[in-house]
């Protein structure tokens, strides 16, 4: 079956940009990509009020070795870096990426206005991908796809629904983290299971390390749904009721995660 898929992300040079470093290599099926809807980072429209947030977040130490490491990021990830670079294809920002494999890219962040939802009507959609989009979507966006619109949360729904779930699993000293992909409605992270897979959290590990695990183990349970709904293998699970939300984590939040032995990076 010949799908049109449209995915939906952030900015996000480390993390984001190795989901689909490993979604691009595990995908048999990129011709059916046609679109990436790239929002800027936490959907907030300040680069100010966004590095405020994640110094709160990290605290000087860390924020200062992530922006590093952002900075070189996406420094490696211009076009003035050499073709023969090691790691050339996997250093080259995800914008470039897309445009290597014939995808276009919309930088967007008005993702409920009357004005963005034509422009996806225009592609005449058949599925809508959420990773980590930071914009919580509304009923007229949800329904464009003539399939469906799912998402991916790294972890295991119900609980641990809402901000930085890698972050709660280890707080909360689970021995494993989960991945769900699940269908979009009009709930946070309630929508019907399509798939679920546990990864285990490494007690020495960071949550950085977590992250990054999920993030690749992610791309690949997506490729394989994918290649489910291109051959009607799709099957769905009443997401069961109750489980857990958490909002994005104070700095008190991450005083007492680093108190139980846990670091950020």
């Amino acid at each position: 079956m010949i799908m049109k898929i449209i995915i939906f992300t952030q900015e996000d040079p480390i993390y984001i940009d190795l989901f689909f470093t490993e979604f691009f290599k595990k995908c048999n099926c990129m011709d059916d990509i046609k679109a990436v809807v790239v929002s800027k980072p936490m959907g907030k429209e300040s680069i100010i009020t966004f590095a405020h947030q994640m110094l709160k977040f990290y605290g000087f130490k860390d924020f200062f070795k992530i922006g590093r490491r952002y900075v070189r990021k996406k420094i490696t990830s211009m076009q003035i870096v050499s073709k023969l670079a090691i790691n050339y294809k996997e250093n080259l920002s995800l914008k470039k990426k897309c445009e290597n494999e014939g995808i276009q890219v919309y930088m967007r962040n008005d993702l409920n206005s009357d004005d963005f939802k034509i422009t996806m009507e225009s592609l005449d959609p058949d599925l809508f991908i959420s990773v980590a989009s930071p914009i919580i979507w509304k009923n007229g966006l949800i329904n464009t796809p003539k399939m469906d619109s799912i998402n991916i949360h790294c972890a295991p729904l119900p609980n641990y629904r809402g901000m930085l779930p890698s972050f709660w699993q280890m707080f909360n000293g689970e021995k494993y983290a989960g991945i769900t992909i699940h269908r979009i409605d009009s709930g946070i992270d309630t929508g019907d299971i399509i798939r679920r897979e546990m990864v285990e959290i490494c007690r020495t590990g960071t949550l950085d390390h977590l992250i990054k695990t999920t993030k690749k183990r992610s791309a690949q349970v997506l490729a394989r749904v994918i290649e489910d709904y291109k051959n009607n293998k799709i099957r769905y699970s009443k997401m069961p009721q109750g489980g857990s939300y958490y909002s994005f984590p104070s700095p008190a939040d991450v005083k007492k995660f680093r108190s139980r032995g846990y670091q950020l990076i």
